[in-house]
């Protein structure tokens, strides 16, 4: 894989956690740049981890990651979506305050359930031409600046979501998983 291969891969990637790191800055309380970089990092780590672990896989496993990826996706990312959106509906009930951090568990669960596509990546790229290391550090480094970016942005879209925030969090991350169901199952269809 040549430099701009493993660019767009790694971009590609992120795409996901993206998405997820802008729900996660509108369910918090102004979230400050420490707190997006941690975010960031968290994602980061675990997205530079998991292509490494599906390449160690290798062939060994392939089928399996590939036939069941999108189902443990969808479901963790559903779960989580269902305990946001509780949460936000309590939240509203008992008017409380959005919480300023997240906590390390749920970043790591969040952050593992929008990677499981890169371990299914990591699956193929055993079979090709290709520095598994560097192309790890760049999907995590990847991550790590469109995570941070997305609780930034989050934070500007959580501000103007009000108590909804956490609400609509959820609702996004049920959306994802759901994206990533649908182009799977479309994609074994075709």
């Amino acid at each position: 894989m040549n430099v701009l291969s493993t660019l767009v891969l790694a971009f590609a990637m992120s795409t996901d956690a993206f998405a997820a790191a802008v729900s996660k800055g509108a369910a918090l309380h102004k979230p400050r740049f420490s707190e997006a970089l941690r975010t960031g990092v968290i994602f980061g780590v675990i997205e530079a981890i998991t292509p490494l672990i599906g390449w160690a896989l290798g062939s060994l496993a392939a089928k399996f990651i590939a036939d069941w990826d999108h189902w443990i996706a969808f479901g963790m990312l559903c779960v989580l979506g269902f305990m946001m959106i509780r949460s936000g509906l309590s939240a509203e009930e008992e008017d409380a305050a959005p919480p300023s951090r997240h906590g390390f568990w749920l970043l790591a669960a969040t952050g593992f359930a929008t990677s499981i596509d890169a371990m299914a990546v990591g699956v193929s790229l055993a079979f090709i031409d290709n520095n598994i290391i560097v192309t790890a550090i760049t999907i995590g480094l990847a991550t790590l600046i469109m995570v941070t970016l997305g609780v930034m942005l989050g934070r500007v879209l959580g501000a103007m979501a009000g108590k909804r925030a956490e609400i609509l969090g959820g609702v996004a991350l049920i959306g994802i998983g759901s994206t990533i169901l649908y182009e799977h199952l479309s994609a074994t269809a075709g």
